[in-house]
């Protein structure tokens, strides 16, 4: 039997982030659980066909995908009053199609990468237990704060005091993620565990 019952429509606004080449398309439906950061038009063509339409258009930048809203970063020389409603109705129009957001498996990829990334840091026992309180306090207090503004933080790496993360979404590039990293996340890290002497980040 048919499905005719209707979905809800699609509503979708806008939100500021700190970083003034990016902006935060909120919907009303879950477009992808997880993080989904695609920064070269390349790794967007090959796991999210909603990524490679956004890439399609000349103004855009970096896409990112996470929950509920898609933050897009702008060409700078693009503005927003601009382009804004155009992408807000692109990206309407392509949750409403029912167009895949990211392809199956995306994570599990990521996952695998970022597995190879890692295993080139041998932790003693020692410090296993100093990463895994690291990994918990970003998880915890961090992450959900900079999820808000757009972005992401993770883990990288843990080497004679000095916290690697790496940052994506709107947190890439921003002018603001510095002070955040310095002031906020370096600060609460110090505190919590005496080891971390310093946090440092690199662009996802």
């Amino acid at each position: 039997m048919e499905n005719t019952a209707t979905k809800s429509p699609v509503m979708l606004y806008t939100e500021q982030t700190p970083n003034p080449e990016s902006l935060k398309f909120v919907t009303n439906r879950m477009l992808f659980k997880g993080t989904a950061d695609f920064r070269e038009e390349d790794l967007a063509i090959k796991w999210s066909p909603l990524g490679t339409a956004l890439f399609e258009l000349p103004y855009v930048k970096g896409v990112y995908i996470c929950n509920n809203f898609v933050s897009v970063t702008k060409e700078f020389n693009y503005s927003w009053e601009d382009i804004m409603l155009k992408l807000k109705d692109f990206i309407k129009k392509f949750v409403e199609s029912g167009g895949e957001i990211v392809k199956e498996g995306f994570e599990a990829a990521m996952a695998k990468i970022e597995e190879e990334r890692g295993a080139s840091y041998e932790y003693s026992e020692e410090e296993t237990a100093i990463v895994q309180k690291i990994k918990d306090l970003i998880d915890t207090y961090v992450k959900p704060a900079v999820e808000m503004d757009g972005g992401n933080i993770e883990f990288k790496s843990f080497d004679q005091g000095i916290v690697t993360v790496i940052l994506q979404g709107a947190c890439s590039g921003c002018p603001s993620s510095t002070v955040t990293l310095k002031s906020g996340i370096e600060g609460m890290l110090k505190r919590m565990v005496p080891e971390v002497k310093e946090v440092v980040s690199e662009m996802g």
